[in-house]
């Protein structure tokens, strides 16, 4: 059923995209702003970090 037909009939419930994220104009959900990016890698982050210094001291 193609989109147009599934609007048509009450098939298709997607809700619009309202507005922009709360700390950037151009942010969107998983989106490249700053903000968001580092709230997504923050565990990377903190993982990466505590093997560099794991590897630094030798444990």
């Amino acid at each position: 059923m193609s989109l147009e037909k599934a609007i048509k009939h009450k098939k298709e419930f997607r809700r619009q995209y309202y507005g922009a994220g709360k700390f950037d104009r151009t942010c969107r959900p998983h989106g490249s702003c700053p903000y968001c990016y580092s709230n997504r890698t923050h565990r990377n982050v903190r993982r990466m970090l505590s093997v560099a210094t794991d590897n630094e001291f030798g444990s």
